[in-house]
């Protein structure tokens, strides 16, 4: 980002990449890795400026149970920590995983 020394931002994309999974995964190109693990990249360089709050766009969307349970994992560790995850799902298996759904049917609220 702009100010930040580039040394300093190897080490938080190192960081994050670890929090996700991948520290291994470092210097591999998005073509070496797969579905959940691209994913895992996308939601590290979502957490590189600290927000607040996350907003996933069926971020399980491509992946399988296994891939996609690790993912609902870590953004239930973000909750802990007190950041926001907004996610969006056709999967209505994950209404049992989250504290609050608002179900949408044409743009228009049906539940919440």
């Amino acid at each position: 980002g702009a100010g930040v020394p580039r040394q300093e931002m190897k080490v938080r994309a190192a960081e994050l990449l670890d929090r996700v999974g991948l520290g291994s995964r470092l210097v591999h190109s998005p073509s070496q890795l797969s579905g959940g693990q691209c994913q895992r990249v996308a939601i590290a360089r979502a957490l590189a400026n600290n927000p607040a709050v996350l907003l996933g766009d069926e971020p399980t969307g491509n992946l399988d149970q296994k891939t996609g349970g690790e993912i609902l994992g870590l953004f239930h560790e973000l909750v802990a920590e007190g950041r926001t995850v907004i996610m969006v799902t056709h999967n209505a298996d994950y209404e049992k995983e989250v504290e609050r759904v608002i179900e949408l049917h044409d743009g228009v609220v049906v539940r919440q």
